[in-house]
């Protein structure tokens, strides 16, 4: 196994040093900082850390165009420079670098799955930081999706995850969302195409330090496009 923790930034300077030193500890694996031209000197500072360690490269792209975007990116970066697998974890720990091990010995077992997914609702999944009221709307929300969808898995939305990186060459990446919809629209991509989703329990932690990126907007995206996607789905059934 060869792979590279993706993280994308915008406006992480106070995260970044923390989570790299952590993931660099925890894990044998390399970092790519995808940056979108953060103004608070995100990319600058990931620059920095780069030049004291050749394990960290950093991308930098045009401006702030979304969560998919930057992680397709990363994606198309990996294929590129010859690694087998890519995470996707978030720069403001939210998702702990200690707990990268487990999610890629998962991917290292002899099935082989072509997602692992670092889960808040298997069994053993937790979250820490969080009102009862912002986790029943997460949690409603995952139900949605796995009710819409057909998925087989409890935390669809999860951010913090690996991919095999031939799995997604083989089944390409024609997906619709650029948003934070992107992890629903890759897990339901995954699936579609045949492919295995598998799911590892993790420990959320509401976000260290800097402002969340997650918004009303975001959770009524959301809700929209598995409501289209799921009478999309519903209707394919119906006609076979």
């Amino acid at each position: 196994m060869k792979a590279v923790v993706a993280i994308p930034t915008y406006n992480e300077a106070q995260n970044l040093p923390g989570i790299v030193a952590r993931t660099r500890r925890a894990v044998t694996a390399d970092i790519l900082v995808v940056d979108d031209a953060s103004p608070d000197g995100t990319g600058e500072l990931a620059e920095k850390l780069a030049a004291a360690d050749p394990a960290i490269h950093v991308m930098h792209r045009a401006g702030k165009g979304g969560l998919g975007k930057a992680y397709l990116a990363a994606f198309a970066w990996a294929e590129e420079h010859g690694y087998t697998h890519v995470v996707e974890m978030d720069a403001d720990g939210s998702h702990h670098p200690e707990e990268l091990h487990r999610l890629l010995a998962r991917a290292d077992e002899p099935d082989h799955p072509d997602l692992v997914i670092g889960s808040r609702y298997t069994r053993g999944g937790r979250i820490r930081g969080w009102s009862k009221a912002r986790e029943l709307l997460s949690r409603a929300g995952n139900l949605y999706i796995k009710v819409m969808l057909g998925l087989p898995v409890a935390d669809a939305t999860a951010g913090f995850r690996v991919y095999r990186l031939d799995t997604l060459a083989r089944i390409g990446l024609d997906v619709e969302a650029s948003g934070y919809f992107f992890q629903t629209d890759m897990t339901a991509h995954v699936v579609s195409h045949g492919g295995t989703a598998v799911e590892v329990p993790i420990t959320f932690t509401e976000r260290l330090a800097g402002e969340s990126k997650l918004s009303g907007a975001v959770f009524s995206e959301s809700l929209r496009r598995t409501t289209k996607m799921g009478v999309r789905r519903y209707l394919g059934l119906l006609k076979r």
